[in-house]
């Protein structure tokens, strides 16, 4: 398999398939997986004959969300590094949230930290019942500031308070019950419950989807002004390079409890 972060296709029916390709580490983020959505939805956006956007992950996990080693190393940098990198991430996530045209996400295996922000942001999202999920980033001294907006959507700021702040797994019932999933079928036939959502949805008006969508999203929390998105990605960049942050990312790769944990 090829060695891009983000694998990108067009079929003939105008549904493209976009692939996080890291499974070596669950497909967690890095700047380059975060590069490789960004020009992926750029040129794909450049494509009339685009009707819906299919999201996966390769290997046994959707999206384990950032890859904690590279956030280490962009702790470390710049202020201004750190502003870039929140940036785009940030941006990455609320440009998904806004294509015109519909977006699906399967998810198998774990989908955690910035995956739930990923799925958050998709119009339709279908999980095999072996998914697991956690909105992790507490645990590290991190916030999920820039995916918040989009989480709030999804569960509502009530699931959000709890499952935000405990930081603790749930499994696809879970999520579906909540509402961070649509629908939960067999991992053998995750591929056949997208391909029948895709049938759906390339039934109706292409131009009536993205009117709709965009309706929705005026009065969504992921519908904000670019004043907020800098707002969220200060926020983000500012926390990643405090020393609570320090504290937690040295904990996951010394692997101990960090020392705000009682023993």
């Amino acid at each position: 398999m090829t060695t891009n972060p983000v694998l990108a296709s067009l079929d003939p029916r105008g549904v493209a398939t976009l692939t996080l390709n890291r499974p070596e580490v669950g497909n967690a983020y890095n700047g380059a997986l975060i590069e490789g959505l960004l020009a992926a939805m750029a040129e794909l956006a450049g494509q009339p004959e685009l009707r819906v956007i299919l999201i996966t992950g390769s290997g046994r996990h959707f999206q384990a969300g950032a890859d904690l080693k590279w956030i280490r190393q962009v702790r470390e940098a710049s202020a201004e590094e750190n502003a870039r990198v929140s940036r785009a991430t940030a941006e990455a996530v609320d440009r998904l949230n806004r294509l015109p045209v519909p977006t699906v996400a399967l998810v198998q295996g774990g989908c955690f930290g910035g995956g739930t922000g990923l799925i958050a942001a998709c119009d339709v999202v279908i999980a095999a019942d072996n998914a697991v999920f956690s909105i992790s980033e507490v645990r590290w001294g991190l916030t999920p500031a820039i995916i918040i907006p989009q989480l709030s959507d999804a569960i509502s700021a009530r699931q959000l308070r709890r499952y935000a702040l405990t930081g603790e797994r749930f499994d696809a019932a879970e999520a579906r019950r909540i509402g961070l999933v649509h629908q939960v079928v067999m991992p053998d036939t995750l591929a056949a419950a997208g391909e029948a959502m895709i049938a759906h949805l390339l039934e109706n008006g292409p131009q009536a989807i993205a009117e709709t969508k965009a309706w929705i999203l005026e009065s969504a929390w992921g519908g904000f002004d670019p004043a907020t998105l800098d707002a969220l990605s200060t926020s983000h960049a500012a926390k990643r390079r405090s020393a609570e942050a320090g504290e937690g990312l040295a904990s996951f790769a010394e692997k101990r409890p960090a020392r705000w944990t009682r023993r």
